[in-house]
C-alpha cells in the first residue's frame, strides 16, 4: 500500500475506534494535482467522500456514486448524501464523487478521468475501506448516470508499469446502477444541456459517438440496473430503454423499471406512489446477484 493508502487507513481506523463507525471522510483523488487541472482551487480537485457502514453491518459491497446536475453542478443532497445514508444503513459502503464540471471550465475527458480514478482509488484501497475489490459498482443519477455509464463502457485493467501505484489498478465496475440517466447524444432524445456542458459548443462527431453510451456497450459491460419515470420530460425514458436494449443485444444481464409517476430528479422518490419502490427493487437485484453476502 502506498503512503496515501496508509494515511487513509489510519484515519478510518481512528474513526472506528472513537465512534464505532466511520464518519464521512473526503479524499482528493490526485493529491499532487489532477490531470488537466486549471488551477489549485477546490473545484480543480476531484475527490470522493467515503460513507462507511458500522463494522457489524458491513456487507463488503461498495458503490461509487455520481450525483447529477447536467455536468454544470452537483446535486450532492438528494442524489448524493441521501443515497449514501440509505446505503450505509444497509451495510453498503458508498463513495460520493465530486467530479469536474463545465461551470468551472471542464469538459470531456476530465469527468471520465475523475470517475476512472475514483474507482481505482477505492479498489486499490479496498482493505482500508472494508470492501471487497470484486464487489464494487458504480451508480449515477441523470448526468451522473451518464458518467456512471461512461465508466461501465470505458474502463481498463490499469497500467502495469505506472509510476503511481493507483494507476496500476483496474477501473471496471462489477455492476452499474443507472437512475434516470442521460445516455443518448446527438438525437431527439438527448438532454442537450448535458451534451453541451460535457462536449463544449462545437463537439467532435467522434466524441459524440464515443460518449453515446448505448453505442459503447459490449459483452464486457457489467450487469446493470436501470430506473426511469414516464413523466420525466427532461431526460426522457428512451435513454434508459436504449441502454437496456444495448445490454440485450450484447447478452449482458440487465433490469429496467419505468414507473408512471415522478418528474426528473426524484432521488429516493419517498413520497411518490409506485416510484418509491425503486430502491427496494434495486436492493433485491443486488441480493439476487449474491452481491450482499457479508464479508467474513
Amino acid at each position: 500500500m502506498n503512503l496515501y493508502g496508509c494515511l487513509m487507513s489510519l484515519v478510518i481506523v481512528l474513526a472506528f475506534t472513537v465512534c464505532g463507525f466511520a464518519e464521512p471522510q473526503t479524499y482528493i483523488l490526485w493529491p499532487d494535482g489532477a490531470p488537466l487541472a486549471k488551477g489549485d482551487r477546490d473545484v480543480d480537485k476531484p475527490s470522493i467522500t467515503a460513507y462507511l457502514p458500522a463494522e457489524e453491518k458491513a456487507t463488503g459491497l461498495g458503490v461509487l456514486l455520481c450525483p447529477g446536475g447536467g455536468y454544470q453542478n452537483l446535486a450532492m443532497g438528494h442524489e448524493g448524501v441521501d443515497i449514501a445514508k440509505w446505503f450505509i444503513e444497509r451495510g453498503i459502503a458508498t463513495f460520493v464523487l465530486k467530479y469536474r464540471l463545465a461551470s468551472n471550465g471542464y469538459h470531456h475527458p476530465a469527468p471520465m478521468l475523475d470517475v476512472q480514478r475514483a474507482m481505482r482509488v477505492v479498489r486499490g484501497n479496498a482493505e482500508t475501506f472494508g470492501v471487497d475489490p470484486q464487489r464494487l459498482g458504480v451508480m449515477g443519477f441523470s448526468a451522473g448516470g451518464h458518467l456512471a455509464s461512461t465508466l461501465a463502457t470505458h474502463f481498463d485493467d490499469g497500467t502495469v508499469d505506472a509510476p503511481d501505484p493507483t494507476d496500476r489498478v483496474g477501473c471496471r465496475p462489477d455492476f452499474a446502477i443507472l437512475c434516470y440517466p442521460v445516455i443518448i447524444f446527438n438525437s431527439k432524445y438527448t438532454h442537450k444541456g448535458s451534451e453541451a456542458n460535457l462536449l463544449g459548443p462545437d463537439p467532435d462527431p467522434a466524441a459524440i459517438e464515443y460518449l453515446s453510451s448505448e453505442k459503447q456497450v459490449t459483452r464486457e459491460t457489467p450487469p446493470t440496473f436501470l430506473f426511469h419515470t414516464d413523466e420525466d420530460n427532461a431526460v426522457v425514458p428512451e435513454n434508459s430503454i436504449a441502454f437496456y436494449q444495448a445490454l440485450r443485444k450484447h447478452q449482458v444481464s440487465g433490469e429496467l423499471h419505468i414507473f408512471q409517476f415522478g418528474r426528473h430528479g426524484v432521488g429516493l422518490a419517498q413520497d411518490i406512489p409506485g416510484t418509491k419502490e425503486w430502491p427496494q427493487l434495486m436492493y433485491n437485484w443486488l441480493a439476487a446477484r449474491d452481491l450482499l453476502d457479508r464479508t467474513e
